[in-house]
């Protein structure tokens, strides 16, 4: 049999005295000798009591939890956005409930489910890569709970006129782009991600404007579309080690697929950066420890995780209606490292 849960009836029947003396003493009301409280703490330890957090909340219209909803916790790139939340909203009394999307729509709609019946005070969230329907997110909104987007952006979501904090992945991508072509190479692969999410098509962007701009023709051949997870690096590479002709460089939106390029290559004796040189996306914690170390883009993650936190609290001083959603663009730093430098 399912063991009740202790109340503060009990509590209260336990001691003799009124659930109201309980309340206040667990709270630390000034009103309740310092004796009493004492005793009830202990008493409340002994018989394992947990205050019910969710109807707390209901009561008083705020539970200090804020949730965040990621892709996946095991990016270097979600874990210090975490960071960067959790070290603003906890110095202002907050909590955090983080759930894991594994990039699935099914999974981060019953995630926002969860988080909307635990009466949090907010969702930031980075949407799914295989969610292209954004009813669930309406449904935040018409709730009347805060929801702060970050990293990933979606034109459908646009209409929700909420907040969201990015990086200019076009800059980035332009940026890692340009630097292969100062490095001399000409035909430059491109390994691009789902393009209905915000950040590939404008990482492919930023890529093909660096070509064109340097009177570069664009070859659409060189642009490999994949999950960008680090097996679909080496099969993409594979496929390249085919054609008649190697590129002189690959450009990839994750650091996790350029490292796959990078095994492939090596493994079957094609010199890096020599003769293919490697940019990825991201500065994963594994980049500098690679050889040669991985050049990539740095998109400031635990900034990012600031900036969402800081916003909500802004959001929480304001009344109702008063708060104006912002979208707020941080510029990424391209980390030059042995995988690209060709010229030396």
């Amino acid at each position: 049999m399912k063991k009740k849960k202790t109340t503060i009836y009990d509590i209260a029947k336990h001691l003799d005295v009124t659930a109201s003396t309980v309340s206040r003493a667990l709270k630390n009301n000034s009103r309740i000798s310092d004796a009493t409280k004492l005793l009830v703490r202990e008493t409340a330890k002994k018989l394992n009591y947990q205050p019910n957090n969710i109807a707390a909340a209901l009561r008083k219209g705020k539970s200090n939890v804020v949730g965040i909803i990621i892709p996946m916790a095991d990016r270097n790139f979600f874990a210090s956005i975490i960071r960067g939340i959790e070290e603003i909203v906890n110095d202002a009394g907050y909590n955090v409930i983080i759930c894991q999307s594994n990039d699935s729509t099914e999974k981060e709609i019953s995630n926002i489910g969860t988080l909307l019946e635990s009466q949090v005070d907010c969702i930031m969230a980075s949407y799914a890569k295989s969610t292209t329907n954004f009813d669930h997110y309406k449904e935040i909104v018409d709730r009347d709970v805060p929801l702060i987007l970050f990293d990933r952006l979606h034109e459908s979501l646009d209409s929700l006129d909420v907040d969201a904090v990015v990086i200019d992945d076009y800059i980035g991508a332009y940026k890692a782009t340009q630097h292969l072509i100062d490095q001399g190479c000409r035909r430059i692969a491109h390994f691009s991600g789902p393009e209905h999410v915000s950040i590939y098509k404008e990482r492919k962007r930023g890529y093909e404007d660096a070509l064109i701009q340097n009177n570069i023709s664009l070859d659409e051949s060189l642009i490999l579309e994949s999950d960008l997870k680090l097996k679909a690096g080496k099969d993409l590479t594979e496929t390249i080690l085919h054609w008649n002709q190697l590129p002189d460089a690959i450009f990839s939106s994750s650091d996790y697929s350029a490292i796959g390029a990078m095994e492939v290559l090596k493994y079957n004796q094609v010199r890096v950066p020599e003769q293919v040189a490697i940019v990825g996306f991201s500065n994963e914690s594994f980049t500098s420890f690679v050889e040669p170390s991985l050049s990539t883009v740095d998109q400031h993650s635990k900034k990012i995780g600031q900036y969402a936190a800081n916003l909500f609290l802004d959001i929480m001083k304001k009344s109702k209606g008063e708060h104006t959603a912002t979208k707020t663009v941080l510029s990424p730093e391209l980390i030059i490292r042995k995988s690209s430098l060709k010229l030396t």
